[in-house]
Protein backbone atom coordinates (compact mmCIF):
# COMPACT_ATOMS: atom_id res chain seq x y z
CA UNK A 1 0.00 0.00 0.00
CA UNK A 2 1.72 3.55 -0.90
CA UNK A 3 2.63 5.77 1.83
CA UNK A 4 0.06 8.65 2.53
CA UNK A 5 0.22 12.01 0.85
CA UNK A 6 1.65 14.80 2.72
CA UNK A 7 1.92 18.40 1.81
CA UNK A 8 4.28 21.51 3.11
CA UNK A 9 4.75 24.90 2.27
CA UNK A 10 7.95 26.74 1.68
CA UNK A 11 7.59 30.49 3.47
CA UNK A 12 10.37 32.43 1.99
CA UNK A 13 9.31 35.93 3.04
CA UNK A 14 10.08 37.90 6.39
CA UNK A 15 7.26 39.60 7.94
CA UNK A 16 6.37 41.64 10.94
CA UNK A 17 5.24 39.05 13.70
CA UNK A 18 1.49 39.87 13.28
CA UNK A 19 1.88 39.32 9.79
CA UNK A 20 3.99 36.11 9.90
CA UNK A 21 1.44 34.27 12.39
CA UNK A 22 -1.53 35.46 10.06
CA UNK A 23 0.63 33.60 7.34
CA UNK A 24 0.99 30.46 9.42
CA UNK A 25 -2.65 30.21 10.60
CA UNK A 26 -3.49 30.26 6.95
CA UNK A 27 -1.27 27.32 6.05
CA UNK A 28 -3.12 25.55 8.68
CA UNK A 29 -6.40 26.43 7.26
CA UNK A 30 -5.61 25.34 4.07
CA UNK A 31 -4.41 22.33 5.65
CA UNK A 32 -0.83 21.72 4.95
CA UNK A 33 0.82 19.10 7.41
CA UNK A 34 4.43 20.80 7.75
CA UNK A 35 5.06 24.80 7.26
CA UNK A 36 8.81 25.03 6.02
CA UNK A 37 11.54 27.72 6.15
CA UNK A 38 14.72 28.14 3.80
CA UNK A 39 17.83 28.58 4.66
CA UNK A 40 19.22 31.94 2.50
CA UNK A 41 20.60 35.37 3.02
CA UNK A 42 17.78 37.82 2.98
CA UNK A 43 14.96 34.94 3.78
CA UNK A 44 13.56 34.15 7.47
CA UNK A 45 15.94 33.41 10.30
CA UNK A 46 14.91 29.75 10.62
CA UNK A 47 14.52 28.84 14.02
CA UNK A 48 12.77 32.06 14.96
CA UNK A 49 10.75 31.54 12.31
CA UNK A 50 9.77 28.27 13.27
CA UNK A 51 9.02 29.34 16.91
CA UNK A 52 6.65 32.16 15.93
CA UNK A 53 4.84 29.23 13.57
CA UNK A 54 4.51 26.86 16.17
CA UNK A 55 2.72 29.31 18.84
CA UNK A 56 0.58 30.56 16.05
CA UNK A 57 -0.46 27.12 14.95
CA UNK A 58 -1.77 23.86 16.45
CA UNK A 59 -1.48 20.98 13.78
CA UNK A 60 1.51 21.24 11.23
CA UNK A 61 4.74 20.32 11.64
CA UNK A 62 7.74 22.56 11.27
CA UNK A 63 10.93 22.46 9.75
CA UNK A 64 14.00 23.88 7.87
CA UNK A 65 14.21 23.30 3.89
CA UNK A 66 17.32 23.09 4.10
CA UNK A 67 18.74 24.39 6.22
CA UNK A 68 22.85 25.52 4.80
CA UNK A 69 25.27 23.18 6.61
CA UNK A 70 28.02 25.07 5.27
CA UNK A 71 26.18 27.90 7.72
CA UNK A 72 26.61 26.16 10.87
CA UNK A 73 28.73 24.84 13.48
CA UNK A 74 27.29 21.50 14.48
CA UNK A 75 27.88 22.95 18.14
CA UNK A 76 25.91 25.70 18.21
CA UNK A 77 23.20 23.98 15.46
CA UNK A 78 22.66 21.27 18.11
CA UNK A 79 21.90 24.01 20.60
CA UNK A 80 19.55 25.54 18.28
CA UNK A 81 17.86 22.41 17.31
CA UNK A 82 17.32 21.49 20.93
CA UNK A 83 15.76 24.58 22.23
CA UNK A 84 13.77 24.66 18.53
CA UNK A 85 12.39 21.24 18.93
CA UNK A 86 11.21 21.75 22.98
CA UNK A 87 9.84 25.10 22.15
CA UNK A 88 7.71 23.77 19.09
CA UNK A 89 6.57 21.14 21.40
CA UNK A 90 8.27 18.39 19.76
CA UNK A 91 6.79 19.24 15.80
CA UNK A 92 10.99 20.04 14.12
CA UNK A 93 11.62 18.10 11.44
CA UNK A 94 15.02 19.17 10.46
CA UNK A 95 16.29 19.14 7.06
CA UNK A 96 19.78 19.69 5.67
CA UNK A 97 21.83 20.22 3.01
CA UNK A 98 25.65 20.87 1.89
CA UNK A 99 24.53 24.69 0.88
CA UNK A 100 25.37 26.17 -3.53
CA UNK A 101 25.01 29.84 -3.51
CA UNK A 102 28.65 30.83 -2.98
CA UNK A 103 27.53 34.08 -3.22
CA UNK A 104 25.82 33.83 -0.03
CA UNK A 105 29.11 32.44 1.66
CA UNK A 106 31.11 35.06 0.24
CA UNK A 107 28.65 37.88 1.77
CA UNK A 108 28.79 35.67 5.07
CA UNK A 109 32.28 35.52 5.39
CA UNK A 110 32.48 32.44 5.29
CA UNK A 111 34.38 29.27 3.38
CA UNK A 112 32.67 27.64 0.06
CA UNK A 113 34.30 24.46 0.15
CA UNK A 114 34.73 22.06 -3.03
CA UNK A 115 31.46 19.63 -3.54
CA UNK A 116 33.25 17.06 -1.81
CA UNK A 117 34.38 19.35 1.45
CA UNK A 118 30.57 20.54 1.50
CA UNK A 119 29.24 16.95 1.88
CA UNK A 120 31.92 15.84 4.33
CA UNK A 121 30.94 18.95 6.20
CA UNK A 122 27.39 17.90 6.16
CA UNK A 123 28.10 14.40 7.05
CA UNK A 124 30.06 15.61 10.18
CA UNK A 125 27.07 17.90 10.93
CA UNK A 126 24.59 14.79 10.71
CA UNK A 127 27.25 12.72 13.13
CA UNK A 128 27.66 15.50 15.21
CA UNK A 129 24.21 16.57 16.06
CA UNK A 130 23.56 12.92 17.14
CA UNK A 131 26.03 12.93 19.70
CA UNK A 132 25.43 16.03 21.10
CA UNK A 133 22.16 16.06 21.38
CA UNK A 134 22.25 12.91 22.65
CA UNK A 135 24.76 14.20 25.52
CA UNK A 136 22.85 16.84 26.39
CA UNK A 137 19.73 14.56 27.06
CA UNK A 138 17.67 15.44 24.45
CA UNK A 139 15.77 12.14 24.19
CA UNK A 140 13.28 12.22 21.16
CA UNK A 141 15.20 12.16 18.09
CA UNK A 142 14.15 14.93 15.15
CA UNK A 143 13.44 13.75 12.11
CA UNK A 144 15.75 14.45 9.81
CA UNK A 145 15.74 15.18 5.83
CA UNK A 146 18.52 15.35 3.64
CA UNK A 147 18.71 16.99 0.29
CA UNK A 148 20.33 16.79 -2.63
CA UNK A 149 21.37 14.70 -6.05
CA UNK A 150 24.48 14.04 -5.99
CA UNK A 151 25.50 10.38 -5.38
CA UNK A 152 27.40 10.98 -2.42
CA UNK A 153 24.55 12.67 -1.30
CA UNK A 154 22.46 10.14 -1.95
CA UNK A 155 24.68 7.66 -0.20
CA UNK A 156 24.57 9.92 2.90
CA UNK A 157 21.08 10.46 2.82
CA UNK A 158 20.24 6.19 2.30
CA UNK A 159 22.45 5.82 5.64
CA UNK A 160 21.02 8.33 7.74
CA UNK A 161 17.75 9.94 5.97
CA UNK A 162 13.78 10.02 7.43
CA UNK A 163 13.15 11.70 4.54
CA UNK A 164 15.43 11.91 1.34
CA UNK A 165 14.24 15.68 -0.89
CA UNK A 166 14.83 15.75 -4.13
CA UNK A 167 14.87 19.51 -6.00
CA UNK A 168 14.53 18.63 -9.52
CA UNK A 169 17.00 21.11 -10.34
CA UNK A 170 20.56 21.36 -10.90
CA UNK A 171 23.00 24.19 -10.53
CA UNK A 172 23.73 26.05 -13.65
CA UNK A 173 27.46 25.38 -14.42
CA UNK A 174 29.54 28.32 -13.36
CA UNK A 175 26.94 29.72 -11.19
CA UNK A 176 27.91 31.53 -8.13
CA UNK A 177 24.30 33.20 -6.79
CA UNK A 178 22.35 29.61 -6.70
CA UNK A 179 20.76 30.28 -10.05
CA UNK A 180 18.91 26.44 -10.90
CA UNK A 181 17.82 24.96 -14.13
CA UNK A 182 14.73 22.58 -13.75
CA UNK A 183 15.46 18.29 -14.34
CA UNK A 184 13.03 16.60 -16.47
CA UNK A 185 11.09 13.00 -15.76
CA UNK A 186 13.93 11.20 -17.03
CA UNK A 187 16.58 13.45 -14.98
CA UNK A 188 14.68 12.83 -11.60
CA UNK A 189 13.53 9.07 -12.23
CA UNK A 190 17.38 8.46 -12.41
CA UNK A 191 18.25 10.38 -8.95
CA UNK A 192 15.76 8.32 -7.39
CA UNK A 193 16.62 4.83 -8.79
CA UNK A 194 20.20 5.87 -7.90
CA UNK A 195 18.82 6.60 -4.56
CA UNK A 196 16.85 3.62 -4.28
CA UNK A 197 20.04 1.51 -5.26
CA UNK A 198 21.65 2.73 -2.48
CA UNK A 199 19.14 2.39 -0.04
CA UNK A 200 18.40 -1.11 -0.68
CA UNK A 201 19.49 -2.48 2.42
CA UNK A 202 17.33 0.03 4.65
CA UNK A 203 14.72 -1.92 7.05
CA UNK A 204 12.69 1.08 6.57
CA UNK A 205 12.24 3.18 3.36
CA UNK A 206 12.53 6.56 3.72
CA UNK A 207 9.65 8.99 3.22
CA UNK A 208 11.06 10.71 -0.59
CA UNK A 209 9.80 14.68 -1.23
CA UNK A 210 10.09 16.85 -3.61
CA UNK A 211 10.16 20.57 -4.08
CA UNK A 212 7.65 22.16 -6.63
CA UNK A 213 8.45 25.19 -8.13
CA UNK A 214 5.49 26.56 -9.77
CA UNK A 215 1.33 25.83 -9.67
CA UNK A 216 -0.88 27.27 -11.75
CA UNK A 217 -4.51 26.13 -11.44
CA UNK A 218 -5.83 27.16 -15.10
CA UNK A 219 -7.45 26.51 -18.39
CA UNK A 220 -4.69 28.00 -19.98
CA UNK A 221 -1.16 26.53 -18.99
CA UNK A 222 0.79 28.49 -21.46
CA UNK A 223 0.01 31.91 -20.06
CA UNK A 224 1.29 30.77 -16.30
CA UNK A 225 4.17 29.39 -17.71
CA UNK A 226 5.67 32.31 -19.50
CA UNK A 227 7.83 33.83 -17.30
CA UNK A 228 9.10 30.05 -16.76
CA UNK A 229 9.78 29.97 -20.44
CA UNK A 230 11.58 33.06 -20.30
CA UNK A 231 13.73 32.11 -18.13
CA UNK A 232 14.59 28.78 -19.45
CA UNK A 233 14.49 29.50 -23.28
CA UNK A 234 15.42 25.93 -24.50
CA UNK A 235 12.70 25.10 -22.81
CA UNK A 236 9.23 23.97 -25.26
CA UNK A 237 6.12 24.33 -23.56
CA UNK A 238 5.25 20.57 -24.06
CA UNK A 239 8.55 20.00 -22.33
CA UNK A 240 7.95 22.55 -19.45
CA UNK A 241 4.40 21.17 -18.71
CA UNK A 242 6.41 17.86 -18.16
CA UNK A 243 8.63 18.83 -15.24
CA UNK A 244 8.30 16.88 -12.38
CA UNK A 245 8.55 20.26 -10.37
CA UNK A 246 5.74 22.07 -12.37
CA UNK A 247 1.84 21.57 -11.76
CA UNK A 248 0.03 23.85 -14.30
CA UNK A 249 -3.60 23.03 -16.30
CA UNK A 250 -7.16 22.31 -15.02
CA UNK A 251 -7.50 21.29 -11.44
CA UNK A 252 -8.65 17.42 -12.49
CA UNK A 253 -5.08 17.35 -14.21
CA UNK A 254 -2.72 18.58 -11.53
CA UNK A 255 -4.46 16.10 -9.21
CA UNK A 256 -4.01 13.32 -11.74
CA UNK A 257 -0.19 14.77 -11.64
CA UNK A 258 0.43 14.40 -8.27
CA UNK A 259 -0.88 10.92 -8.07
CA UNK A 260 1.28 10.46 -10.69
CA UNK A 261 4.22 11.51 -9.20
CA UNK A 262 3.58 9.05 -6.48
CA UNK A 263 2.98 5.76 -8.84
CA UNK A 264 6.01 6.53 -11.09
CA UNK A 265 9.04 8.37 -8.94
CA UNK A 266 7.09 7.40 -4.98
CA UNK A 267 6.86 10.82 -4.24
CA UNK A 268 4.56 11.21 -1.10
CA UNK A 269 5.31 14.34 0.55
CA UNK A 270 5.19 17.40 -1.61
CA UNK A 271 6.12 21.19 -0.88
CA UNK A 272 5.14 23.89 -3.13
CA UNK A 273 6.98 27.51 -2.31
CA UNK A 274 5.11 30.29 -0.81
CA UNK A 275 3.63 31.89 -3.53
CA UNK A 276 1.86 28.98 -4.96
CA UNK A 277 0.15 28.12 -1.58
CA UNK A 278 -2.87 29.16 -2.20
CA UNK A 279 -2.72 27.54 -5.73
CA UNK A 280 -2.00 24.10 -4.30
CA UNK A 281 -4.74 24.13 -1.87
CA UNK A 282 -7.76 23.01 -4.20
CA UNK A 283 -5.73 20.23 -5.23
CA UNK A 284 -4.79 18.96 -1.84
CA UNK A 285 -8.29 18.69 -0.90
CA UNK A 286 -8.97 16.86 -3.83
CA UNK A 287 -6.57 14.20 -3.14
CA UNK A 288 -8.14 13.97 0.37
CA UNK A 289 -11.47 13.47 -0.09
CA UNK A 290 -10.48 10.45 -2.68
CA UNK A 291 -8.36 9.02 0.00
CA UNK A 292 -10.95 9.69 2.43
Amino acid sequence: MPRPFRFGVNLLTPAPAAEWRDRCRRAEELGYDVILVPDHLGMVAPFPALVAAAGATERPRLGTLVLNAGFWNPALLAREVATTDALTGGRLELGLGTGYVRAEHDAAGLPFGSARERVDHLRLTVGELDRLLAAAGHGRRVPLLLGGNGDRMLRLAAERADVVGFTGARLVPGSTTGKLEPVGAEGVAERVARYRELAAGRAQPAELNLLIQLVAVTDDPETALGPLLERQPRLTLDQALDLPVVLAGPLDDLVARVRALRARFGFTYLTVLEPCMEAFAPVMERLREESA
